[in-house]
């Protein structure tokens, strides 16, 4: 899959099963994954189907307040836990078919998954302690098989 560095834009391929090796970007060097990778349908399926780490889903758009005001906890959790868990975000205006996929009713709205498979879902803004406690049991589950 094709990955955005956060740091410096440039595009990174990346195999989806080195996905929990903790990838740098080929240009700067900088994680890519210590900050949630921007996901289209291809980039978020391939996500969901790697079975290694759980993957944080956070839906939002550019004219919620709450989702503006949410996305620096999400970007601080994202990067505490990178190589743990990987963190995404979905632009709901720019891809209303993953909205109406995943039954995405309001925004934001966090899905988690393990395995492939949807193993959680909370709709609203979270404090930064309660998306802690989220992350550590989807990794918790992720370890245990469970999804």
């Amino acid at each position: 899959m094709e990955l955005a560095c956060p740091h410096c834009s440039q595009r990174n391929r990346v195999p989806v099963e080195r996905l929990a090796e903790a990838p740098s970007c080929g240009k700067c060097r900088q994680p890519l994954l210590n900050a949630p990778v921007t996901a289209d349908p291809s980039i978020l399926s391939a996500l969901v189907s790697q079975a290694r780490l759980p993957v944080v889903v956070d839906f939002w758009a550019s004219w919620c307040a709450p989702c503006r005001a949410f996305a620096p906890t999400f970007n601080d959790v994202a990067g505490r836990f990178a190589g743990q868990a990987v963190f995404a975000k979905v632009d709901t205006e720019a891809h209303q078919a993953l909205g109406q996929q995943f039954r995405i009713r309001s925004i934001p709205t966090l899905l988690t998954f393990i395995a492939g498979r949807e193993s959680g879902r909370v709709s609203g803004a979270l404090r930064g302690p309660d998306l802690e406690q989220l992350v550590q049991q989807a990794i918790g589950r992720a370890k245990t098989g469970g999804a």
